[in-house]
């Protein structure tokens, strides 16, 4: 049995549909990524695909849903980074078929898909239509793709988006993580998790320092913090740490690092449907990677809420 065949969330796309749109970060940026584009969209039309660019987010949702009244539509290729993906997810209905064409700083979820910026790769599975129907979050009324962080990852997060002037990369993130090393006060997060959706016998309560909730097992520098999380699930993985300084920080890096932290009793996870993180202080948290505002912040799952083309031999994103 082949990895197609033994992973019962996958399916394939009509060949009828043949329209396909693309939407591209203008803050992507870079003269390779418009290349990787131009190259893309080419490749498609000699294959004989109708090729749209829409000039926004606006104008794509409004395409999309004109296109899925007439049953033309084949996909939407997300090119930029997680957060362009997010993007598209959040203005288009449930069912809409994403192929990621990865093109962002550091990629998360093509990583997990196995996607690469292979303008070639990207129409032979554009044209075996093969797709997986994955889990969401959504937090506080905005679907999340790979996860959310309450707390110092987030304060980090919040002061690159005020301080970037255009494409992102490694070192961009130098200054703020120094800053926040300097004024952030890990302020008590308060969390409720409730791991059944009409029961308030499977409630827990935890109280920490940080919070990260986890869709998909990814997580900037490869870091494991929710390994077990599974997109097919139906629940959300949270992995919290109890005491907040830089030094316990830098315990608990070493401990994600080396695959140890949730043996210690610093570290709490929890897997629900349902979660809710509150503060008494002003606490940021971001959402795959980028700022999402401050707490408080109502979590759920959203069962099966993505449509993305994957390679046939895609093995649900486990590490090869």
């Amino acid at each position: 049995m082949n990895t197609l065949e033994a992973n019962s969330c996958m399916a394939f796309l009509p060949d009828a549909a043949n329209d396909v749109l693309v939407s591209v970060n203008p803050k992507a940026g870079a003269r390779s990524g418009k290349e990787v584009v131009e190259k893309t969209v080419g490749a498609l039309r000699e294959r004989g695909y109708r090729v749209e660019l829409p000039t926004g987010i606006d104008q794509l949702a409004e395409m999309v849903t004109a296109k899925l009244q007439d049953g033309s539509l084949r996909a939407v290729v997300a090119a930029g980074g997680d957060g362009t993906v997010s993007l598209v997810v959040n203005r288009t209905p449930p069912g809409v078929p994403v192929i990621v064409l990865p093109l962002g700083t550091e990629n998360l979820l093509a990583k997990h898909l196995n996607m690469t910026a292979d303008p070639e790769r990207i129409c032979q599975i554009l044209e075996r239509g093969a797709i997986v129907r994955l889990d969401a979050g959504q937090a506080n009324g905005h679907i999340f793709l790979l996860m959310l962080g309450c707390g110092f990852d987030a304060e980090v997060v919040r002061r690159l988006d005020q301080q970037r002037s255009g494409h992102i990369h490694h070192f961009s993130y130098v200054k703020p993580i120094f800053q926040s090393i300097r004024s952030y006060k890990y302020p008590e997060l308060r969390i409720t998790a409730d791991s059944a959706e009409d029961s308030a016998d499977a409630e827990s309560q935890v109280e920490a320092k940080w919070a990260f909730v986890v869709n998909l097992p990814r997580y900037a520098m490869g870091l494991g913090i929710a390994p077990g999380a599974d997109g097919t699930d139906g629940k959300l993985d949270v992995c919290t740490f109890k005491q907040g300084s830089l030094w316990k920080g830098l315990m608990y890096l070493a401990g994600v690092i080396v695959g140890r932290h949730e043996k210690w009793d610093d570290c709490v996870t929890l897997r629900a449907r349902k979660i809710r993180i509150e503060a008494d202080a002003q606490v940021p948290y971001q959402v795959d990677g980028d700022p999402g505002g401050y707490l408080p912040l109502d979590i759920e799952v959203l069962p099966q809420r993505l449509t993305l083309l994957v390679p046939e031999d895609w093995n649900g994103g486990r590490k090869r």
